[in-house]
């Protein structure tokens, strides 16, 4: 872990944002990290795209996934 100082308007955003999301601030400043790094590496996907697959990628490792079937 390192502490890193960010702009006051930011972190004041990381707050509501927190408190909407129902994160820490910590975790929502890391949840914008780990979308940015992705939307950074990946200019050609959408914000969306990117949350379906964060979002899919969960829920494939808590299991709750179904075969698909080619028919």
């Amino acid at each position: 872990m390192i502490s890193v100082n960010i702009p006051d308007p930011l972190a004041q955003d990381a707050v509501v944002q927190a408190k909407v999301f129902n994160r820490t601030v910590d975790n929502q400043i890391s949840y914008w990290a780990k979308i940015g790094k992705i939307a950074e590496e990946n200019p050609d996907l959408s914000f969306d795209f990117i949350k379906n697959i964060l979002c899919a990628r969960e829920e494939a490792l808590e299991g709750q996934v179904e075969p698909y079937s080619f028919g």
